[in-house]
């Protein structure tokens, strides 16, 4: 019964350890919040910045995992390039080595668990303050605490457990000193670390298993499993990638050559390289006392070395993974191209996605327009059922986009959000109704044409057709002008009033077609069922300039005033 509750113990105070990470990195990327995404954006215009980015990343939010599924998702997102990934995802692999010097310097000499409460009680005002930035600080304090209590009491549950003696018992069995043993490590430490899907995790317990000063497990195993993590941690965002589009597919894979080569390249020189380390820890640090300093030394070499090795290749890598992954745009025409189902990256940094995915929700609704027009020009009856036709699969694919961007910014909007993302996820929320509304408005158009087509001979005049094609002209200006808005990058100031114009246009035109038809009608120009299918039409016109206007208000957020 005791060990039983000392293996709960253990996974409790692992669970504990994750949990802390997991909070303290979601606090930091809200305190950041747009200002993280700006910083990403601008950082990474050249791989060596890309590096740099990619290390104070990680470091921050302590989570390689994080940084690698965040990039993954702007990659997915097309706001970031492959080329600029490869390089944050460099620096991402050396970043997460600070987590294993603070738990070196700090975690298990230092009871980090007597100041944890303090820090508790510090962040608790914080936690509960109605400003988003105060309440962040202090989840990041929460999180910092409850990261190293789970640390401190997962060293207390392994004592209890005697993780060192049946890890001794394991090893008893196998030569620590074969070159066998020391690739069955690194094997274990990429299937833990898949496991926990944590590399900082993975790293704390070998930190603590090294710490123990087990017979047989020496500084070579334990390096052995470091390595091992870095295999690990690429199963996270490749996993992420796998429900992605084909550049996030990419990235992933890049992430995992990458490490998968620096540790082939290290096993050939393992030994030599554990020395080099040793050396650089005893002679030119002086520190020879604190034993996990060589371990975080070796973790950091072999990153960092891994790093410089590789980042004068990254066009190599870029054309090695697409050679291997082939882009195929014709399987991504017809579905949603930035987000997915299976690929939810942190709440806050995943409206960034949407709102990619929105911008070609726009777009495709922008397309319908060429279409109508096509029905208006064509006379064969083959083109104009098979114009049709792709009107309503567009039709169609509106409605679907509807459904599945409204459904993953429900799931976003259930994660921890700032206030000002909260309203953001209000705003596309109705952006994405009345662009499905856009969409059933070319519909009706079509249908009123393939009606007229259906049920009288008689055709449009030429004044019609001319009136037509002077509602469309507005139309399409509306929608160009709400394309611009959706597509607009963060500071570039837009005259939304345009628009208000042009749907003032498209308002006084309608009232003066329809007065005009009335008059037309009686006067015998043209019949009454030609009257009103002409009519119906620029009616259907005049609703969809107030279904673009609705879009361009919800994007901009607020209410166009006269």
């Amino acid at each position: 019964m005791q060990t039983i509750l000392n293996l709960l113990s253990l996974i409790g105070s692992l669970a504990l350890f994750l949990y802390g990470m997991k909070i303290m990195s979601e606090g930091l990327e809200k305190f950041a919040g747009n200002r993280l995404r700006s910083i990403l954006a601008a950082m990474t215009k050249n791989r060596f910045m890309g590096v740099m980015m990619g290390i104070l990343v990680t470091a921050l939010i302590q989570s390689s995992s994080a940084t690698t599924v965040m990039v993954v998702s702007f990659v997915n997102a097309g706001l970031m390039t492959l080329t600029q990934s490869i390089g944050v995802i460099m620096g991402a692999n050396v970043g997460t080595t600070v987590t294993a010097w603070i738990i070196s310097a700090i975690g298990f000499k230092v009871n980090i668990a007597l100041f944890a409460l303090p820090l508790i009680g510090l962040g608790l005002p914080l936690i509960f303050s109605r400003k988003g930035n105060r309440k962040n600080i202090g989840e990041f304090i929460f999180g910092f605490s409850f990261l190293f209590m789970g640390l401190n009491y997962l060293q207390t549950s392994a004592t209890n457990l005697n993780i060192d003696v049946i890890v001794a018992n394991l090893l008893s069995h196998m030569t620590s000193d074969s070159f066998i043993t020391i690739i069955i490590f690194v094997l274990v430490g990429a299937l833990v670390t898949t496991i926990v899907q944590a590399s900082a995790a993975t790293m704390a317990i070998t930190l603590m298993l090294f710490d123990m000063h087990i017979p047989g497990f020496g500084f070579e195993l334990a390096a052995a499993l470091a390595m091992g993590q870095n295999i690990g941690t690429t199963i996270t965002a490749f996993m992420a990638s796998l429900t992605a589009n084909t550049q996030a597919k990419r990235a992933a894979l890049a992430h995992m050559f990458f490490n998968v080569f620096g540790v082939i390249v290290v096993l050939i020189i393992f030994y030599p390289f554990c020395q080099f380390v040793s050396w650089f820890v005893e002679d030119i640090l002086h520190n020879s006392n604190n034993p996990l300093f060589r371990l975080s030394a070796f973790h950091t070499f072999f990153n960092i070395g891994n790093t410089l090795l590789l980042i004068g290749f990254v066009k190599q890598i870029k054309e090695l993974v697409c050679k291997l992954l082939p882009l195929k745009e014709e399987n991504e025409e017809y579905r949603l191209r930035y987000i997915s189902g299976g690929l939810l990256s942190t709440a806050e940094l995943s409206i960034l996605q949407a709102r990619k995915e929105i911008v070609v929700f726009a777009q495709r609704c922008r397309k319908m327009l060429d279409l109508i027009n096509g029905l208006l020009n064509t006379e064969k009856g083959q083109e104009f059922n098979s114009i049709f036709t792709r009107i309503e699969k567009y039709e169609q694919i509106t409605d679907s986009m509807d459904l599945e961007i409204a459904k993953y910014l429900n799931q976003v909007s259930e994660g921890r959000l700032s206030d000002d993302s909260k309203m953001q996820i209000l705003q596309m929320l109705r952006t994405v109704s009345e662009l499905e509304s856009i969409g059933d408005s070319f519909f009706n158009m079509g249908r009123t044409l393939n009606r007229k087509r259906e049920y009288t001979t008689e055709d449009f005049t030429d004044k019609q057709y001319e009136h037509i094609n002077n509602m469309l002209t507005l139309v399409k200006k509306a929608l160009d002008e709400m394309v611009k808005v959706v597509s607009r990058e963060e500071g570039i100031q837009i005259d939304y009033h345009i628009s208000y114009n042009i749907e003032n246009e498209i308002n006084n035109y309608r009232n003066q077609l329809k007065n005009k038809n009335i008059v037309d009608i009686n006067n015998n120009v043209y019949s009454y069922q030609i009257g009103t299918f002409y009519i119906d039409f620029i009616s259907e016109c005049e609703k969809l300039g107030d279904y673009i206007l609705n879009v361009i208000q919800s994007s901009s957020g607020e209410k166009l005033k006269v």
